[in-house]
């Protein structure tokens, strides 16, 4: 793996030097734009859209626009924002994992300790791993600045970007009812159907099954084939009645 970060880990006045590599990757296959007639590839260009002409990417800038014109940015432009989170994650408080709300999570990055047995790396990982709580830091990636959370994901520390607090829509303008009134036996119904289904968290358990499906059509039709398609078949409930559904689906999964 190659880094895509190069900085440390502020903890408190302990400065841990650390490198990001990214810990996710695509699971989708990758497919190219054709033309239809003689199946091309189809190329993108950078094009200057007075002279139409393209535009080599060293003479590519970043502009804001302000009124009629354009503020052109440079590098240190960025840094200069907020030249301390630049090669700085600062930890600014320990915060509840359970208390993150999944919606607020981006992306997930290794850390690496950018020197060898770093004493204050495996000192914060295990003392979060004791304490059983993650660090909340800020720091700024690719020009933008990110909100993330210093985690232990066994031997490593993990730093996973999250949204900040205004990038998540209010749900107001949902046409949500406030209360809906539900029965004492259907709620005690969907306890016990919720009981039933319960496990322990297993991600392992789950693959990709459409892209595998489309590599299986792909290759058939490489070979001038047609690949057997699984036909969806959905399960009818019994009635319309709540409780006898949810009686049902117990059933199912008894049987199951």
């Amino acid at each position: 793996m190659r880094s895509i970060w190069k900085g440390s880990i502020g903890f408190g006045l302990v400065s841990i030097p650390v490198k990001l590599y990214s810990a996710v990757q695509t699971s989708s296959l990758d497919f190219d734009m054709l033309d239809a007639r003689d199946h091309s590839r189809i190329r993108y260009q950078r094009v200057n859209e007075h002279t139409h002409k393209e535009v080599p990417y060293d003479k590519i800038v970043k502009g804001y626009k302000m009124g009629d014109d354009y503020v052109i940015m440079e590098d240190h432009d960025f840094e200069d924002a907020a030249p301390e989170k630049s090669k700085i994650i600062t930890i600014e408080s320990f915060v509840d994992v359970d208390d993150v709300n999944p919606m607020f999570y981006e992306t997930s990055y290794y850390t690496e300790p950018d020197t060898k047995n770093n004493k204050a790396y495996a000192l914060l990982l295990q003392a979060l791993i004791k304490s059983k709580k993650a660090g909340l830091a800020r720091f700024v990636l690719r020009s933008t600045e990110s909100l993330c959370i210093v985690h232990p994901v066994k031997n490593v520390l993990v730093v996973t970007r999250i949204r900040f607090g205004q990038q998540i829509r209010d749900t107001e303008d949902l046409s949500v009812p406030d209360k809906v009134d539900i029965s004492k036996k259907e709620l005690d119904m969907g306890l016990a159907l919720i009981e039933q289904y319960a496990e322990k968290f297993d991600v392992s358990k789950f693959k990709d099954e459409y892209n595998a499906q489309l590599l299986e059509i792909i290759k058939a039709k490489s070979k001038g084939k047609r690949a057997t398609v699984k036909k969806l078949k959905p399960q009818k409930a019994t009635g319309t009645d709540l409780y006898d559904q949810l009686m049902d689906s117990l059933k199912v999964k008894k049987g199951a």
